[in-house]
């Protein structure tokens, strides 16, 4: 730990933020934003404009024949994952800790095809825009065509003159690389010591190229920006920054809208959503595109691994990206590769700061017994990260701040129509035997 965490030493921040002690012990923990508030009268961000939401879903769809033809997995070459109801894992957490109100769902981007995460999302679309960019200015593509022709050899060719480089943990890296492989660009995926033997084999695979190293999620997406600083027609694709990124996971609440129709979203019958969060990019997106979808009726709650709590420590002091795990004497080790990040996105902190309602964390051994629970109960694999967000119901109706932040926002009455949204953000590639290894754990 250093003397002076971005401008305070650490006793002086221990006395100003109480929980920050507990934080600093890897203890699992509950933070409601003091500064959540009402869209009433405010936009969401003055950096973002609800309607670039529009124009990456009007873009996604104009990727679709292409995606259908080079990846029939896609069906229509949109890439959706379902929502599906848990009732079996609702009583199996009500029989261990207070009975949940309102109906549990799953968003199953477990399931999303191609790469098998949340990350397909905005990863994927960073990729597409990037291809699209590129055509049009140099390929002789014209947004009116069929882009089934991006499948030719001759954008092939056009492609494989440009990079892309990405800084990963592992599952945005599978969504790049195998997506832009497949358009043929150059990639280059720059792995952080904890991702999965078995991301950087599947990504040598698909063709693209790996460098890995000792240090953590920082040192690796530092190591990608200067890589493609260094060489103009690379395009860095920026985790912590990136605006298109951030794009791409918001379309998903349209489409989330679509899925619920048959059921109403309102003051009377709130969403509370559980997102599992690294850097912030994907949970980020995804609040972003809720909040502007669903308005005051959604509440986004982030989950974090209690040694990597990056985006807590970033809201609770207010200094986002100018402060990391390590200054208040955390390890950043966890089983949640995914979620293993030691900063967080400066550009989702201060965006959101008022649209996140909380953060909570997670001990890994509480990530592996979800994980078994709910292969147990509904027969669904998850990764330990995308078990992240599962304890968030029960703290939210069952501890003290939980109900002091229900009480707060009038929403005590309104739990029996309520509905719980745990968002799964992976596990749909991890292999069969490592899949065994992890339920027996």
């Amino acid at each position: 730990m250093c003397g002076s965490i971005a401008g305070l030493t650490l006793e002086e921040w221990l006395a100003k933020l109480p929980l920050l002690a507990r934080v600093s012990a890897a203890e699992e923990v509950f933070w409601t934003n003091p500064l959540f508030a009402s869209l009433s009268g405010r936009r969401i961000t003055a950096e973002i404009d609800p309607a670039e939401i529009e124009e990456a879903d009007r873009r996604l769809r104009r990727f679709a024949p292409y995606l259908a033809r080079v990846f029939p997995e896609t069906g229509d070459g949109i890439i959706e994952s379902p929502l599906k109801p848990l009732p079996k894992m609702k009583a199996a957490l009500g029989a261990q800790g207070p009975s949940l109100q309102g109906a549990l769902y799953l968003k199953c981007d477990n399931d999303l095809p191609i790469s098998g995460s949340v990350k397909a999302r905005g990863g994927i679309y960073e990729v597409l825009k990037t291809a699209e960019d590129i055509a049009l200015r140099e390929g002789g593509l014209e947004e009116g065509h069929d882009y089934a022709v991006l499948a030719e050899e001759r954008f092939r060719r056009l492609f494989a003159d440009y990079k892309i480089v990405v800084g990963s943990t592992g599952n945005l890296g599978l969504s790049i690389g195998i997506m832009g492989a497949r358009l043929g660009f150059q990639v280059t995926v720059h792995m952080s010591a904890d991702a999965q033997p078995w991301k950087k084999s599947l990504l040598r695979e698909k063709g693209a190229r790996v460098i890995e190293y000792e240090d953590d999620y920082s040192a690796a997406v530092a190591a990608g920006r200067r890589e493609a600083e260094s060489d103009p027609r690379s395009h860095f694709v920026d985790d912590e920054n990136s605006k298109t990124l951030f794009l791409g996971y918001a379309v998903a609440a349209g489409r989330l809208k679509a899925q619920l129709a048959d059921q109403p979203v309102d003051a009377d019958h709130p969403l509370f959503i559980y997102l599992p969060c690294g850097v912030g990019g994907a949970p980020g997106g995804l609040t972003y595109g809720l909040r502007t979808v669903f308005g005051d009726a959604a509440h986004c709650f982030f989950a974090e691994p209690t040694h990597s709590p990056a985006m807590l420590l970033g809201l609770m002091t207010g200094r986002h990206q100018e402060v990391s795990v390590r200054d208040f004497g955390l390890d950043n080790v966890t089983a949640a590769d995914g979620l293993a990040v030691g900063r967080p996105s400066g550009f989702v902190g201060r965006n959101l700061e008022k649209d996140i309602s909380g953060v909570f964390t997670a001990q890994d051994r509480e990530l592996y017994r979800l994980l078994r629970l709910l292969r147990d109960t509904e027969d669904i694999f998850l990764e330990p990260s995308a078990l992240a967000g599962f304890p968030g119901p029960g703290i939210l109706e069952g501890s003290e701040e939980g109900r002091a932040y229900l009480k707060r926002h009038g929403l005590e009455d309104k739990l029996p129509g309520a509905r719980h949204l745990v968002w799964a953000t992976g596990g749909g590639m991890v292999p069969s035997e490592i899949r065994r290894n992890l339920y027996g754990l």
